[in-house]
């Protein structure tokens, strides 16, 4: 892009490594809670093999298949296919493949290529990771009893990426269920021209634990953690590839029935990019929000406990597989669960989740320094919002205590009633930087009565190739939430330029100053559900 090439930049020697052991620990991660009725099954009910199956090019793909116990020849059933989560083995799905078993399907659950005892290496869901869906669905059809139309597929995280493009290269596929995964791979660890240093070294470091990164994905990863700005749209065109909206209507014109799965605090794949994704769908589809982190809404099914995400799947595939009336098609397609109240919310589609939007002004002048993290940010990868999730331990910062050389503030007035943010705050601002490239961060906070903030949203901003004094428009979408503001509280909208979650572009001694000109204001504008 001829763009000057800016060092990596990061203020906490230890995010990396703290993300890192996050991961280690996601798979064991606790998951939101689920219906009552729901009991972890038992292996008798189905007949289990371990076998090889030829991937794309004679890769051997390592998978385990669960039959209905006692199936019949000549009787067939649905079959749903499964391929493993980023780093995962192929156990992962252990617990949930016979559950479904159970319940008579055909599963088959497959190790990715490039991780663990599968052959090949890692693509990071590549033109080879689709081909070989197609290719386990070959062997499925031909191996076990499956019903040649009525073929699923589901994954959580890496499989539910694979999932959707897959359901956009094989009419095969007539349902999926994509659970905290990724519809637009750019925007989910590049938001805001931002790269998303703990998500991106989360992965990088999983996929050298657990399998043999390809040439390529190291390459990218390379250039994408040291800011090489030069080789930008490269790793543009590498995500987009890789990315279920580039193929969007390939997806739809296949016509599979696609529920998504995800949370609100995901840090690797934000929810912004599925609930954009999810109103281009033309198929039958659901969206479902619950809080949490990346994969921790669906982690305790994976131990065969209780879980909404699971029991959500399988009421999926039930009557879109085998025709069952269950009831799943006459809900709500949108189902939201507050961070606050835990209740489930329906809706008829995204764009109705916050009808109402309030506009808080950002009235004045105001110029921060940069290069200090000034306390406000948005915790460690998978951990924080995790906390939150089970806990109700939110990221906190004291507002009044902000550094106002590092940081801007714009309050609201106290809330008279509770104020249900639902969906997607927007800032609009205009930036006057003293150089050429930068980086902000803005974070929404719900401040107490004594001054106390509670992280409800975030999301950074980077700029390049700006005329230093000249100034210029910002328009930000804050992650997407469902967070209930307490009556007496305000909130306040947060700007500084530090955050352990991204790499940040401020040269040394930059100064960022944002306006309300007359004739183009300043504002956050929250969305609300109405009282």
């Amino acid at each position: 892009m001829g763009l000057p090439h800016h060092a990596l930049r990061t203020t906490a020697v230890g995010t990396v490594s703290a993300a890192l052991v996050a991961g280690t620990a996601l798979g064991l991660a606790p998951a939101a809670q689920a219906a009552p009725d729901t009991a972890p099954p038992t292996a008798s009910a189905t007949d289990v093999r371990f076998v090889d199956i030829p991937g794309d090019g004679g890769t051997v793909l390592k998978a385990n298949v669960f039959t209905p116990k006692g199936a019949q020849p000549g009787t067939r059933y649905p079959s749903i296919v499964l391929p493993t989560s980023w780093a995962m083995p192929q156990i992962e799905y252990v617990a949930q493949a016979q559950k479904l078993a159970n319940s008579g399907y055909v599963v088959v659950s497959y190790n990715s290529r490039g991780f663990w005892q599968s052959g090949g290496e890692i693509e990071t869901a590549g033109p080879e990771d689709i081909a070989d869906a197609s290719k386990v669905i070959d062997w499925t059809l031909a191996n076990t009893p499956a019903d040649p139309t009525k073929v699923g597929m589901a994954g959580v995280s890496y499989g539910a990426g694979i999932s959707l493009l897959a359901a956009g290269h094989d009419k095969r596929i007539k349902a999926v269920a994509a659970m905290s995964g990724w519809a637009d791979l750019i925007d989910s660890i590049y938001s805001g021209r931002t790269q998303h240093v703990q998500a991106a070294a989360l992965l990088g470091g999983a996929g050298a634990l657990t399998g043999r990164p390809s040439a390529e994905l190291q390459q990218t990863l390379k250039d994408f953690l040291a800011s090489n700005l030069d080789k930008e749209d490269e790793m543009i065109a590498w995500g987009a590839k890789r990315s279920p909206v580039t193929h969007l209507d390939k997806i739809n014109a296949n016509g599979a029935a696609i529920m998504l799965g995800n949370a609100w605090g995901d840090t690797l794949f934000p929810p912004n990019q599925y609930a954009e994704f999810y109103e281009r769908l033309t198929g039958p589809k659901r969206l479902e929000f619950r809080p949490g982190d990346h994969a921790t809404a669906e982690a305790t099914g994976l131990l065969g406990l209780p879980n909404d995400t699971w029991t959500s799947t399988q009421r999926w595939f039930d009557h879109h597989l085998k025709g069952e009336a269950n009831g799943i098609d006459k809900e709500q397609p949108v189902q939201l669960k507050s961070r606050s109240t835990g209740g489930y919310e329906g809706y008829p589609d995204w764009k109705s989740v916050g009808p109402t939007r309030k506009k808080i002004a950002m009235a004045g002048t105001t110029t921060i320094r940069t290069n200090v993290d000034s306390g406000a940010n948005g915790g460690i990868a998978i951990l924080s919002n995790a906390l939150e999730q089970f806990l109700k331990i939110p990221p906190t910062a004291s507002v009044p205590l902000l550094p106002r050389r590092y940081t801007g503030v714009w309050q609201s007035e106290r809330y008279a009633s509770a104020q249900r943010v639902r969906g997607t705050a927007k800032l609009h601002t205009t930036l006057t930087s003293t150089e050429e490239s930068g980086t902000l961060v803005a974070y929404l906070y719900d401040v107490g009565p004594l001054g106390l903030g509670k992280l409800v949203s975030n999301a950074p901003y980077t700029f390049h190739g700006k005329t230093p004094g000249k100034p210029f428009g910002v328009d930000l979408e804050l992650f997407s939430t469902a967070y209930d503001v307490p009556a007496g509280h305000r909130l306040a909208l947060v700007v500084d330029t530090v955050d352990p979650l991204y790499i940040e572009h401020n040269p040394s001694g930059a100064q960022l100053t944002f306006s309300s000109p007359q004739a183009d204001p300043s504002y956050v504008s929250v969305p609300l559900r109405e009282q």
